[in-house]
């Protein structure tokens, strides 16, 4: 396949703020449930945008359980975030070679930033599309077509790179090749089940997929 604009989920796949993601569920649910959560019901949190997930613990406190949870979150940034192996050093050889690139996130612009200052990612990619920027989030097709135009790219020329069933799912549902990340915090088997284009062990995969 002829890939020449690459676009990456953010965290999870490029950043790994999974223990970040669990211990500011993990501290908001403390403060507003009546009960605690296990581990594998936090990770069900994980991928949808946050008030999607928090009103299902509470949908009468959605707003302060966002203030609680992003307050927490952003406080806490700098001690759990770090990219992946291999991804900012992937990232840079794929921009030298031409690719266009670009982020697809249910995440909001302000920690978007940040995770990409922190890891050295910042100003790789030419476009961002944050839950700022859209009416549909993941698995809508609309974050990726908007980040498509920006680049002015053909989704039949894309690969959206994801962690979680939304990513896949987004992709196909936009007309892009996929692929999976052997890293998901779901597990592999997960994704799997939606038969991406390709299964990454390690981000500098994207190297021998694309020929960059």
């Amino acid at each position: 396949m002829n890939i020449r604009t690459i676009l990456f989920d953010l965290d999870g796949t490029l950043i790994d703020t999974n223990d970040l993601i669990i211990a500011s569920f993990t501290h908001t649910i403390s403060e507003y449930s009546d009960r605690s959560y296990s581990r594998d019901e936090i990770l069900d949190f994980i991928g949808p945008p946050l008030r999607e997930s928090l009103k299902k613990i509470d949908p009468e406190r959605v707003e302060d359980m966002v203030e609680t949870y992003r307050k927490h979150n952003i406080e806490h940034h700098q001690a759990y975030v770090k990219a992946y192996d291999g991804v900012p050093e992937t990232i840079r050889q794929l921009k030298e070679a031409g690719y266009r690139m670009g982020i697809v996130t249910t995440k909001m612009k302000n920690t978007v930033q940040m995770g990409l200052e922190i890891t050295g990612l910042d100003g790789l990619f030419e476009t961002i599309i944050t839950l700022d920027d859209v009416t549909n989030a993941k698995p809508h097709p609309e974050p990726i077509v908007k980040a498509l135009q920006a680049l002015d790219s053909k989704a039949s020329e894309t690969l959206m790179v994801g962690d979680n069933t939304h990513d896949i799912e987004a992709g196909h549902n936009a007309g892009t090749h996929t692929a999976g990340v052997a890293w998901t915090v779901k597990g592999r088997e997960v994704l799997e089940q939606l038969k991406p284009d390709y299964m990454l062990n390690h981000m500098s995969e994207l190297l021998e997929i694309t020929g960059g």
